[in-house]
């Protein structure tokens, strides 16, 4: 047991979706508090109110910084943090061109503990407190990256990547292989700590029928494992798609057949999407991960974030890296924004911090857990300064509400945005001197 901790300072939290409730659902105390003890928050509120209810408890004050819940990046490839901001591919050239040689190097047990020991720094540097990450299709990746996650308290979702063709020797499994090394990694990580395992066929192309069969058929067994993969991120990868499944009725299609369609499933990118599948998506409560920065330098698409949330699908935000070309969810959320008004729908500060926040915890079904402040949550929480750069500072002082104020950090924020990072309590990265 720990002593509780008040933790003062502008507190916002969310009782609802911002898309769905509008600002309603946001709650901004500008002088509010979190009470933390092992790890959990048990209170949230003014903070006059918390310093009279707790009279004994120690307080960290953190002056006019904003407490938000830590960022949740929805879908990540750790394994391709040293090749991030590669110039200039297309979606299947960068795969061969940077993707395939760097994962190449993954089964090192070292090197691979080493790149996910640098990864988690930089999340935790930029107030990311838990990431859904692809791993390499070898088990000392995955190894790699839970040991690193546990040795920081993170909770973490990530799987092995599964590929039995159109990738190089040295990257390729076998159904079989695929479906054993999966089954053992997730008998060890899954449920441990703060890890959960997440079945993970890269996309269709670089999967036989058989692999998907073989991992749907895993997923079957473990239903309450996440699944997590890729679809319609480029016109020409959906094209390829159709070439090497033509019995498929579309890009869904060819995971729906072998059992990789479920309530726990996860589709990174979904920008050109068909009629069929978002209805089927939809039926099936699956969720769909925005990853704007990668859209946008991969030249892949503009997501429709406006007609799938009014259609009511489930949509997580995330990095991508190293396709998208930062580690920032700040940045995320700044690219999504300007994606959202290229397409006429430009997103709301609140909405952007709730899909950042409690949007993607939701998709990974850890909305109970983190993603929010609240009684009982996880204590996962960063403080924002909202005047952190001499540009954001002048924009922020002309602000009439809470939106206005934290929309410069949004648009402009980096490292320098985050004071703190907590995770379950534990400050991992300082407060500035």
């Amino acid at each position: 047991m720990t002593q509780p901790t008040l933790h003062l300072g502008q507190t916002l939290r969310f009782e609802g979706d911002p898309f769905a409730d509008g600002l309603d659902a946001a709650k901004h105390e500008t002088r509010g508090a979190i009470l933390v003890e092992d790890g959990i928050i048990h209170a949230v509120g003014p903070a006059a109110d918390l310093r009279a209810a707790y009279p004994w408890a120690p307080t960290v004050d953190h002056g006019d910084g904003l407490i938000v819940a830590g960022f949740v990046d929805a879908h990540a490839h750790y394994p391709q943090t040293g090749i991030i901001a590669s110039w200039g591919k297309r979606l299947i050239d960068w795969l061969n061109s940077y993707t395939f040689p760097e994962e190449m190097r993954f089964g090192d047990a070292d090197y691979a503990a080493e790149i996910a020991e640098r990864y988690l720094d930089f999340l935790l540097t930029n107030g990311t407190t838990s990431v859904c990450s692809f791993c390499t299709i070898h088990p000392e990746s995955v190894d790699a990256l839970f040991t690193a996650a546990r040795a920081r308290g993170m909770r973490i979702a990530a799987g092995k990547t599964c590929m039995d063709r159109n990738a190089p020797d040295g990257l390729r499994d076998t159904p079989k292989s695929a479906y054993d090394d999966s089954a053992r990694l997730l008998n060890k990580w899954h449920g441990k700590a703060r890890a959960s395992y997440v079945i993970t066929p890269r996309f269709s192309p670089t999967s036989t029928p058989e692999q998907l069969e073989a991992l749907g058929a895993l997923w079957t067994e473990h239903p309450d494992c996440l699944m997590q993969t890729h679809l319609s991120e480029q016109t020409d990868e959906i094209a390829w798609v159709k070439s090497l499944y033509p019995q498929a009725r579309d890009y869904l299609d060819t995971y729906e057949a072998f059992g990789l369609l479920g309530e726990r499933g996860l589709y990174g990118h979904a920008i050109h999407l068909e009629d069929r599948e978002k209805a089927k998506l939809l039926e099936h409560g699956a969720a769909l991960v925005h990853c704007p920065t990668s859209n946008t330098f991969i030249g892949s698409g503009l997501f429709d974030m406006g007609g799938l949330k009014s259609d009511g699908q489930i949509v997580g935000l995330a990095t991508d890296t190293g396709g998208g070309s930062s580690f920032s969810m700040l940045r995320s959320m700044a690219a999504a924004y300007e994606i959202g008004q290229l397409r006429g729908t430009p997103l709301h500060a609140a909405q952007l911090i709730w899909l950042a926040t409690s949007g993607s915890a939701r998709a990974l079904h850890q909305h109970n857990r983190i993603g929010n402040l609240g009684a009982g949550m996880e204590a996962d929480f960063v403080v924002l300064d909202l005047a952190s750069t001499p540009a954001i500072a002048q924009r922020s002082t002309r602000a009439q509400d809470i939106w206005e104020a934290l929309f410069p950090t949004i648009m402009m924020g980096d490292d320098r945005a985050i004071a703190s990072t907590y995770v379950a309590g534990k400050q991992m990265k300082p407060a500035a001197p």
